[in-house]
């Protein structure tokens, strides 16, 4: 992913020395070198400390508009407690993969709970919301079958496509009818899959749920969501774009994660017992991976019970969306299609992009340039996220930053 961030990797000693010729590894360091050449090589920043909306990356205290920590529950010490009572209870790790040894029953609880909370049969932890993904798309599909997927759907949703064999059909982001004419193109496969996005992670903006879901039922297609970055932030109570539009029981197979919201780690599939239980036979995530530390598990849970009694977590994370949005629009920053608190400023040029948000750390603020492969060409921009942690006043510095840094590199102006 291209990135914007500074610093390189910690490397050993010298290398033991090659016989002569072109080492077969060399074109790795021709195009890192390519990459320094165009302004686009980038190393992740260091975080010193805990995840915070303000915090010190690379020596720097910054405000943070980088992190998925939606509701600011990563330091929570609610979560915390729980994760220590856990290791004091079941020790640090679960042994083995769930199929063999690792089935425990603090995982078995978080399920129970998770599927109440989707309002789903049954839910399956996998070990990341990657794997969720990957995993339960190849293993549902085969050769005879065919997925129908929007050309931005993340990027585990696309390796579980090409990891499947299936035939796959891409429409044009949010066209519901192009989205169609892939469905009749379908008709005769074994089974077809319609599978989004609920929130798309890059622009923001929602998938047009509604209108899937019936195309889905009308032509006898599986219907999946990905809820990765809905889950805690979007529909009543959090629970993602299937309550925000009000489609539940048209959702076959609801993806959702627990690395953001959750503030801890992991993802899962809710839906029907007989997707969840299929899913425990033949997802190879789960049969070839250790499952979650106790600790992980009970932190996911402790998350769960917080979001659920505390609603206005949730409401402030939309106070401060609106407030932030309404800001950058007022300064002149185009912000695409954003619906949620993932708000891009577009800036198309990726090298200026990375300008720009090299320009906001050096004002304070942390706030990622993102380039292809990561977005299409020409589409490069700074991703903002705030926070329900964010104060009023972090958001208007880091509004004024904002200004000062787009002004500065002529993304405003």
């Amino acid at each position: 992913m291209s990135t914007s961030g500074t610093g390189s990797p910690q490397t050993g000693g010298a290398p033991e020395a090659r016989p002569a010729g072109r080492a077969p590894l060399a074109f790795l360091a021709e195009e890192l070198a390519q990459l320094r050449a165009q302004g686009l090589y980038r190393w992740p920043r260091e975080l010193q400390g805990a995840q915070a909306p303000v915090c010190v990356y690379d020596g720097r205290r910054v405000i943070n508009l980088c992190s998925n920590n939606y509701l600011g529950l990563a330091d929570h010490p609610r979560l915390k407690e729980a994760a220590r009572r856990a290791i004091d209870a079941y020790g640090v790790g679960s042994g083995a993969v769930r199929t063999i040894a690792g089935n425990m029953a603090i995982h078995q609880a978080l399920e129970r709970r998770l599927a109440a909370f989707k309002r789903t049969e049954a839910a399956l932890l996998y070990q990341s919301g990657f794997t969720a993904n990957a995993g339960t798309v190849s293993a549902i599909l085969g050769k005879e079958d065919v997925v129908v997927s929007d050309e931005l759907n993340h990027a585990s949703i696309i390796d579980g496509c090409r990891l499947s064999g299936a035939a796959r059909r891409i429409y044009p982001h949010r066209d519901v009818a192009s989205a169609r004419r892939c469905l009749e193109e379908a008709r005769g496969a074994r089974r077809v899959l319609l599978i989004t996005d609920g929130v798309f992670s890059m622009d923001g903006d929602l998938a047009p749920l509604p209108e899937l879901c019936a195309l889905a039922r009308e032509f006898g297609a599986i219907m999946m969501v990905d809820d990765a970055h809905a889950s805690g932030v979007v529909g009543a109570g959090g629970r993602g774009t299937v309550e925000h539009f009000g489609v539940h029981g048209l959702v076959d197979i609801q993806v959702g994660t627990l690395s953001k919201a959750w503030a801890c780690l992991g993802g899962y599939v809710a839906g029907g017992r007989a997707v969840c239980e299929f899913l425990m036979q033949r997802a190879r995530p789960l049969l070839f991976s250790t499952s979650h530390p106790p600790s992980v598990a009970a932190t996911a849970l402790a998350a769960l019970e917080l979001i659920e009694e505390r609603p206005e977590l949730i409401e402030r994370l939309w106070e401060n969306t609106r407030f932030f949005k309404a800001g950058l629009r007022a300064l002149g920053f185009d912000t695409g299609a954003s619906e949620t608190p993932i708000t891009p400023i577009m800036v198309g040029d990726e090298v200026r992009a990375m300008q720009f948000s090299d320009r906001l750390f050096a004002e304070g603020v942390f706030a990622l340039g993102i380039a292809y492969p990561t977005v299409p060409r020409g589409k490069a921009r700074v991703r903002t996220i705030v926070t329900a942690g964010h104060t009023r006043e972090d958001l208007s510095r880091a509004l004024d930053a904002c200004g000062r840094a787009g002004r500065e590199t002529g993304v405003i102006g």
